[in-house]
Order: C-alpha cells, then sequence, then structure tokens
C-alpha cells in the first residue's frame, strides 16, 4: 500500500469500513458524536482522503466510497510497526502483543494453524 493515513484519516475510514459507502454529510455526523470535531473538519479530512486516493468521491450529495480495504491498511500498519518498533522482528512483536496474557485453547489453535500456513 502506497497510501499513509494518519490516525485522523483513520477515522474517516473507519465510518466507511463499518457502514459502507455514505454521504460526507453522514460521516460528519457520526465523528461529531464521536470525537466533536465539526464539519469542516472532517470535510478537511476527507478531501485529504480523496487527495491521496484512499476515497472516491461521487454525486450527487457527495457520496464517499472506500479505495482502500480495511485489510490492506491493518497489513501496511502492522508492517510499519514491525519494522519501526521490532527492528523487523516478529518474534519481539507477537511477544508484546500477546505480553502475560493467557490464550484460550481455541487462541492456541488459531495461531497454530497460522505459523503452520507459513511453512
Amino acid at each position: 500500500m502506497d497510501v499513509k493515513l494518519f490516525d485522523s484519516e483513520l477515522k474517516i475510514m473507519n465510518v466507511l469500513w463499518k457502514e459502507g459507502d455514505t454521504t460526507a454529510k453522514h460521516i460528519s455526523d457520526v465523528l461529531k458524536e464521536e470525537t466533536g470535531w465539526n464539519m469542516n473538519t472532517t470535510y478537511t479530512l476527507i478531501k485529504r482522503c480523496i487527495k491521496k486516493g484512499a476515497i472516491e468521491r461521487s454525486e450527487p450529495n457527495f457520496m464517499c466510497h472506500a479505495l482502500i480495504a480495511r485489510e490492506e491498511v491493518q497489513v501496511a500498519e502492522a508492517g510499519e510497526l514491525l519494522d519501526k518498533i521490532f527492528d523487523g522482528a516478529v518474534d519481539k512483536m507477537f511477544a508484546a502483543l500477546i505480553g502475560g496474557k493467557k490464550l484460550s485453547k481455541d487462541e492456541r489453535k488459531n495461531l497454530k494453524e497460522l505459523v503452520n500456513k507459513l511453512k
């Protein structure tokens, strides 16, 4: 993924990923409730996302459509975190993520399956 989204832009994207295509006004209403942002702030962030190629705008009513999938952003952000904080060491990142948490039998099974798929 070549698009770098900041936390504020991710809030815009999260509304689209959760609710699907919707109007800029609706995104503004949701984020006013969640964050207290006014309409101008939200519209500015939507326009930034459009400029970055993360959102497509259509008419009527300033409809917004996400051009980037949530999973694509998750993979990119996780990779960036891995490189920036853990020097690319997956095992160190994994250990930090689970910390002292006890994993359930199902969680251990799912993780083993994930690791086995990498072989």
